[in-house]
């Protein structure tokens, strides 16, 4: 195997493969990406058994071939070399040369046989889907996946086909949910969702930021989900159990609802967060007449308040939030002004854009 590269397509293909390989594991070759050297360019493929990418580039390819190489060690190399393009040649007991300029290096590979084989999904029906979309879509549910891996239905995205050509995505980690549900026109031929893994979908999340409004395609086969874009395949195992029956959760209407400016609302929490106790960051959120009070107390280190003007006449209330749950979903948020619905002091707070469900959040209240 032989073949000369630019540089920056190397560093591409090695740079998409860094949030997959394994470097922890059993199973070295894991830490590994396989690089096949055709006719027609140059395929680079990283798989830990559950995501696999293969990154197609163009290339001058002396001599055809494969063998496998660290995908931290040639990525670090990569970045550092001093020239615009790099060849790669494949030497006796799959030793590798890698030259750029003045710079030279010989690194020890594994043979390409060794290397995992990915799982072939000719079965999933492939969808045109907006990449802007699905993006917004991820990064409005990504942060309310749950980490705790004792209850692995929660650690991922549930994707679940809606009537009129729609798509909603919901994730939940018990404490809070976050939905939303946009227009992704097409046949996914689903009976009902599926749960996306929080690493594929995160991995899938890098991949649309390259490129938002590229052309893409999304599919899905028994237990698997494959993503396509030129010069790109990613495939990836999907969560196999029943997603709880999140709707629910989610209140018709809170019983008080006010319209808060988001900026002012996040900046106010963020302030006060920062005289919580502990980790919980646990502020009270009050409601008075046209106020708005986010307070925080600390035995240790004092107290916080803050006070924001709302139309507000109701009966005044006050419910203990963690902060960072809100401000995650504001951070999302596009719209400049915020419905805040609020029912008791043990009744979830719900966070929408004005008269527009479509992006819903759940955040349980907690005792402060």
């Amino acid at each position: 195997m032989e073949f000369r590269i630019a540089a920056d397509e190397l560093k591409k293909a090695l740079y998409r493969a860094q949030g997959i390989v394994e470097r922890k594991t059993t199973m070295p070759i894991l830490a590994n990406v396989l690089v096949t050297a055709h006719k027609s360019g140059v395929t680079v493929t990283a798989f830990d058994l559950e995501i696999g990418i293969v990154s197609e580039h163009p290339a001058e390819v002396v001599k055809p071939g494969a063998v496998t190489l660290s995908a931290k060690y040639v990525f670090d190399i990569v970045q550092n070399l001093p020239d615009a393009h790099v060849t790669l040649k494949k030497l006796a007991n799959n030793y590798v040369e890698i030259s750029s300029g003045s710079a030279h290096f010989k690194i020890v590979g594994t043979a390409p046989e060794e290397y995992p084989k990915l799982p072939r999904e000719e079965s999933a029906p492939l969808v045109q889907v907006m990449g802007n979309t699905l993006l917004e879509m991820i990064k409005k549910t990504q942060f309310a996946i749950s980490t705790d891996e004792t209850r692995y239905i929660l650690n991922g995205v549930f994707f679940e086909p809606q009537a009129g050509g729609k798509v909603r995505m919901v994730a939940t980690d018990g404490h809070r949910l976050s939905l939303i549900e946009r227009e992704l026109q097409g046949d996914f031929k689903l009976k009902g969702g599926v749960i996306i893994p929080r690493k594929g979908l995160l991995e899938l999340k890098r991949l649309l930021d390259e490129a938002p409004d590229a052309e893409c395609h999304l599919g899905f086969a028994e237990n698997s989900a494959l993503f396509k874009k030129t010069g790109l395949t990613m495939v990836m195992r999907l969560i196999d159990g029943q997603f709880p029956e999140y709707q629910r959760v989610i209140p018709k209407e809170g019983e008080k609802s006010v319209l808060v400016p988001k900026t002012r609302l996040l900046e106010g929490l963020k302030r006060i967060a920062l005289l919580s106790a502990d980790k919980s960051y646990a502020v009270r959120v009050g409601l008075a007449e046209n106020q708005l009070l986010i307070t925080a107390n600390n035995p240790d280190l004092g107290e916080a308040k803050d006070a924001l003007e709302i139309a507000y006449r109701g009966t005044p209330i006050t419910i203990g939030f963690n902060a960072r749950y809100l401000i995650d979903v504001l951070s999302v948020t596009d719209t400049d002004e915020v419905a805040f619905e609020l029912g008791d002091e043990h009744s979830p707070g719900v966070l929408h854009a004005p008269g527009d469900r479509s992006f819903t959040a759940v955040v349980m209240p907690m005792r402060v």
